[in-house]
């Protein structure tokens, strides 16, 4: 069933669409020149009006983000492959997620330290976290497409590593211009590792939240549970 597999891709070319398009509006109104400087992306979203649509991006990227892990994280579980590095995966990208909403809500323009928190939040656990799906995915198989999925994962999750370096040395020694190219491509690798998620969503038939109510000795004490279910 391909339903859930539209999710993660959804989510990346919602999001590959709206940074250009934020991109795109802030060229066209001359916010930014890029004759003189490459712009890094928060610049781009720091100015009105497109500093509304940047946020608003950023808020719908990280809830669909959180989904995604969650969705992952019950998928590895159920299929038997549940340990303590799939719970790390999960709160690094619980992390990962929340430093996406903080780079909407605090644009570099209004307050610099906590937006440069997000980004180190964001680029920091989201690295960990998709490291640590390389690692699943490799060992702990979950569907027949295993060798390419393994090796795309790999290859991107090397380019997004060389490209966090690539950045902090750049931007450090005066290349803005080239650190804000290097960022630009490390976020679309970003969204291209959430789109792979979708080889592995196509095997979920069903997902769905359900209340469970379990009984105690006395019938007063009775209480609910929220469990998110997957049926294969």
């Amino acid at each position: 069933m391909w339903a859930w597999a539209l999710l993660p891709v959804t989510m990346a070319m919602f999001g590959i669409i709206g940074m250009w398009a934020v991109f795109a509006i802030a060229v066209s109104n001359n916010t930014v020149n890029i004759n003189e400087e490459f712009p890094f992306i928060s610049t781009c979203g720091s100015y009105n009006p497109q500093s509304c649509l940047f946020s608003q991006i950023c808020n719908i990227c990280s809830v669909l983000a959180m989904w995604i892990v969650t969705i992952r994280f019950q998928q590895v579980r159920d299929l038997g492959s549940g340990s303590h590095l799939n719970t790390a995966s999960l709160v690094f990208g619980f992390i990962s997620s929340i430093g996406i909403s903080i780079i909407g809500n605090f644009q570099q323009s209004i307050v610099m330290g906590a937006h440069l928190l997000g980004v180190l939040l964001t680029f920091f656990m989201g690295l960990a976290y998709f490291w640590v799906q390389v690692w699943l995915s490799y060992y702990r198989p979950l569907s027949h497409d295993r060798k390419w999925v393994v090796s795309v994962r790999v290859i991107l999750c090397c380019q997004c590593t060389f490209l966090v370096i690539c950045i902090f040395v750049l931007y450090t020694t005066g290349f803005r211009s080239e650190a804000a190219i290097c960022e630009w491509i490390l976020v679309m690798c970003f969204f291209a590792l959430f789109a792979i998620f979708a080889a592995e969503f196509r095997h979920i038939d069903c997902h769905k939240l359900t209340v469970q109510y379990k009984e105690r000795k006395s019938a007063s004490d009775d209480y609910c549970v929220w469990t998110i279910q997957e049926i294969h």
